[in-house]
């Protein structure tokens, strides 16, 4: 007798969920297969739009796992499977998760940022934080520099991406100013055309825009001269110690005087 009843039982629940334990486990497969599918397309897509390699796991990975879960949470759906306790255990630890994480996190979507806005790129010197090197790695969490005294530079992604970031090379070009005094005794058209008989004779100096000479002050000791021109950006630092120190011997050979410190 409690077999019959027994066998009625199972009977009555194959008959009430049977079907919709057999239209779940053929969604379940369909979709793995179409998921799988999605993910090759995916990936096929994201190279021939080249977007960043260190971004293209984080959106597949993103996305595939997001299908996953859609899957999943259908299947029970159809099953007939309850989700409240599930969708809160979810609820209670993406808030714990989110809490513990926050700084993490706030690193992680400045990396996306960074990858996808690309404010700068590997090989830009950029200055940030008050830092100022070369590029040399982009990744989702933190991004690298070299200083020019070859010092390692790691700033977090978060900080980098809310603050100023000053990209000195995407121009390609930038303007080199520094200023000059002579003394009130000196003849300063002389002193002019000396700056600009170096600035001429100086390699990698470039043609366009124009340099410019000129007195921009004067003040109770000297007369002081700004000096500006055009270099590549990667040139910066050695057109600089080589104009500089021209100027200072070219002046210094034609009598024109400096003023005397103190």
């Amino acid at each position: 007798m409690r077999l019959d009843k027994l066998y009625d039982k199972a009977y009555d629940w194959v008959f009430t969920h049977g079907p919709n334990l057999f239209f779940g486990l053929i969604l379940l497969v369909i979709g793995l297969r179409l998921i799988k599918f999605i993910r090759s397309r995916l990936r096929d897509r994201m190279s021939r739009n080249k977007v960043h390699s260190s971004l293209q796991p984080f959106f597949l990975s993103l996305s595939i796992t997001a299908l996953h879960i859609l899957l999943i949470i259908t299947v029970m759906e159809i099953i007939g499977l309850q989700m409240t306790i599930f969708t809160t255990v979810i609820g209670a630890f993406s808030v714990a998760a989110g809490l513990a994480l926050s700084g993490t996190l706030q690193n992680f979507a400045g990396g996306v940022l960074i990858l996808l806005l690309k404010p700068f790129d590997i090989d830009d010197n950029i200055v940030a934080q008050g830092q100022d090197g070369i590029v040399t790695s982009i990744q989702l969490f933190y991004t690298v520099l070299i200083t020019a005294d070859n010092r390692t530079i790691i700033i977090p992604n978060g900080k980098l991406f809310n603050e100023v970031i000053v990209n000195v090379t995407r121009e390609g070009k930038r303007r080199l100013d520094f200023e000059v005094r002579v003394s009130y005794a000196a003849d300063t058209d002389k002193a002019r055309q000396i700056m600009l008989n170096a600035i001429k004779s100086t390699e990698n100096v470039l043609k366009t825009p124009s340099v410019r000479v000129g007195i921009i002050s004067l003040d109770v000791d000297s007369v002081r001269f700004t000096v500006n021109v055009w270099v590549k950006s990667n040139d910066y630092l050695n057109v600089k110690i080589a104009l500089m120190e021209k100027i200072v011997k070219d002046l210094g050979a034609a009598g024109i005087d400096f003023p005397k410190a103190g």
